[in-house]
């Protein structure tokens, strides 16, 4: 290919460069006069405007690094288009075939984005590639987001405290992967490994196999307003239940939702609140309940449950959720007598909001004092 690449965004980062092209691949600093790159949502768009110069990487891909570059800016439904380069040549660039209209953005620094997603858009990017070996770009266009807030999971799970008061002191050679595979990828995944894990008596067992569902980590808010004594409840229909062949599929859970790429658990249980029962919260009026894992034989989803003291609404069943994820959310506002009636008698199954439940009675006295 003749004409450079000129990359204006997040494949200026040369480590996640590699992970796309499958190896290192050097590139030059360039400018394109008569554009601008612009923050939208976090991420670059470039936008023309006369008397700006924007800077990027001029790359000269061979043929296999140029399909893939294709492939992936095909996820995010950018294509190549060829550009003049302002001094009587042309470039190649990736845009959307419908330009965004910005107003009063600010300019995108790709510094800014290394330090808050570059880690995990390299974990994500990594994997992604592999997958396109064997799923359909299609599939690989709804995992990526997914793929990118699992990245995230990732690198907080690595972050965290390990205590070992009790359990084994594990070590990273405690687990040996043979080979991985991922047979489904689309909005979850699933990924299969063989692999030897350190036994007890200190030897490593034979190869098994292990398959689990990949997803993200998630928040779950329970409202409560000490001063009436009584918490906000939402109920919709839960799939689960229905594969399940249950009598009754519309489930009581607390607030919920997925940790989005980039977000922290605190601002995504506001913002969970907000979507799904209009709540207005402020991050000072979470208390931590715990963080747990629903079922860790087989799913790598990480809870972080919150309680939330606030004022909260008369019980108007107000409908609510997201239109564009199809959700139909009904909310409940009760007592704090109504909710344990409701777990007694076995109405409330949502795990999750049993925790809770279960928390708050313990800590109520105090949260009302307060």
């Amino acid at each position: 290919m003749s004409d450079p690449v000129f990359l204006f965004g997040t494949l200026r980062h040369a480590p996640l460069r590699a992970a796309v092209l499958g190896g290192d691949a050097p590139a030059q600093v360039g400018q394109l006069p008569g554009y601008i790159v612009l923050e939208h949502a976090g991420y670059p768009v470039l936008v023309a405007r006369d008397g700006a110069s924007a800077f990027g990487s001029l790359l000269r891909p061979n043929a296999t690094q140029l399909a893939r570059l294709d492939l992936y800016e095909s996820l995010f439904d950018y294509t190549r288009h060829s550009v003049p380069d302002g001094q009587g040549g042309h470039v190649w660039l990736y845009r959307p075939a419908q330009a965004l209209t910005l107003i009063d953005a600010a300019p995108w620094v790709l510094a800014d984005w290394v330090a808050q997603m570059g880690e995990a858009a390299i974990l994500a990017s990594t994997e992604i590639m592999a997958l396109a070996r064997v799923h359909s770009t299609e599939a690989l266009s709804v995992r990526y987001p997914m793929l990118l807030a699992h990245a995230c999971a990732r690198l907080r799970g690595r972050s965290e405290p390990a205590p070992h008061n009790l359990r084994r002191a594990a070590q990273r050679d405690d687990v040996d992967s043979v080979s991985t595979a991922q047979p489904y990828a689309y909005f979850f995944g699933v990924q299969s490994d063989d692999l030897r894990f350190r036994r007890f008596d200190g030897t490593l067992s034979p190869v098994v196999r292990r398959a689990g569902f990949v997803m993200t980590d998630a928040v779950t808010v329970l409202p409560y307003d000490p001063v009436r004594d009584c918490v906000l409840l939402v109920e919709q229909f839960r799939y689960g239940l229905y594969l399940r062949d249950v009598a009754n599929c519309w489930s009581l859970e607390a607030i919920a939702g997925r940790i989005d790429a980039g977000e922290r658990p605190e601002g995504a249980a506001l913002r969970e609140a907000q979507e799904e029962a209009s709540l207005k919260l402020s991050a000072g009026a979470l208390r931590f309940v715990g963080q747990s894992y629903p079922s860790p034989g087989s799913i790598s989803e990480c809870l972080f449950q919150y309680v939330a003291l606030c004022k909260l609404p008369e019980d108007d069943r107000a409908i609510g959720g997201l239109e564009s994820e199809h959700e139909d959310i009904r909310r409940h506002v009760i007592s704090f007598a109504r909710l344990m009636q409701l777990v007694e008698s076995g109405e409330i199954q949502n795990g999750p909001l049993l925790t809770t439940a279960y928390w708050l009675a313990l800590n109520r006295d105090r949260l009302r004092a307060v």
